[in-house]
């Protein structure tokens, strides 16, 4: 989930994402839980699976499917991230490099999953993902779906203090939720069998000063920070939060959730 660049400028996405890789790791990548379990449920994915996990950021992802019993391989822009990773699964095949040159060979995998981490702005990654895959393998991806009817989309509202042109390309890189858009993509790089489903999503803080820690260790974050700064961000994002407050609950926020499911033509 931490690659949105283009494949010219893969090596600058550890800029953003590495900087905070162990506050990633621990305080904002757990939440991501549902996801990943809810996507590697409908993948069906086990012991005979050898499985590609692209922008595999710290690796959370990539421990759940080991726990289903599938080898595992990832690769993710963010060099830090990966090292957070690699700890987390050393027996696995983990790698610093870009979405849009998969350093494996064709037909390697059995299954190819990415959470957020195939945007708008990268569709070619497609076209690895295609290649990577046996013929028959399932891929399995998420992608943000309908923000302004998510009632936790106030969670994302710090990220717009980054530059009108960044905010622009957040845009842009969410377009996959758009009705529509995933399915054509898919089907444009030779997926058949594609498949539209919600995937259940929701980040929980225990109070304002850890959800504004835990945003600030994400990519579109630190667009925001470079933008206005470490301390406005900061005191944005916790008052944010702080209007979110509930007696005696975490602080939650429930956004919408796509994953697209797909197969490569036998």
């Amino acid at each position: 989930m931490t690659t949105g660049t283009a494949a010219a400028d893969w090596t600058v996405v550890d800029e953003g994402w590495g900087r905070r890789a162990v506050d990633f790791a621990t305080l904002s990548e757990p939440a991501n839980c549902r996801e990943y379990v809810a996507l590697h449920h409908r993948l069906g994915i086990g012991e005979r699976d050898l499985v590609l996990d692209i922008a595999c950021g710290a690796g959370l992802a990539v421990e759940l499917a080991r726990a289903r019993g599938a080898r595992c391989a990832g690769i993710d822009a963010s060099g830090r991230l990966v090292a957070v990773a690699r700890d987390r699964s050393p027996d696995s095949d983990l790698r610093v490099g870009d979405m849009h040159a998969l350093p494996w060979a064709d037909g390697s995998f059995d299954v190819v999953t990415s959470f957020r981490g195939v945007w708008g702005t990268t569709p070619a990654a497609l076209g690895e993902i295609h290649r990577v895959l046996v013929p028959g393998g399932r891929v399995g991806l998420t992608v943000w779906g309908h923000l302004k009817q998510s009632p936790g989309v106030w969670a994302l509202q710090p990220f717009r203090l980054a530059s009108t042109a960044k905010v622009a390309n957040q845009a842009n890189m969410v377009s996959l939720g758009r009705p529509g858009a995933g399915e054509e993509l898919l089907s444009r790089f030779g997926f058949v069998e594609v498949e539209r489903i919600s995937i259940p999503f929701a980040w929980e803080f225990p109070d304002p000063e850890g959800y504004a820690r835990a945003l600030a260790a994400t990519g579109p974050a630190y667009e925001a920070i470079q933008h206005v700064g470490e301390t406005e961000f900061f005191e944005a994002a916790v008052a944010q939060a702080r209007e979110r407050v509930r007696e005696g609950l975490p602080l939650r926020a429930e956004i919408a959730v796509s994953g697209y499911l797909a197969r490569k033509a036998s």
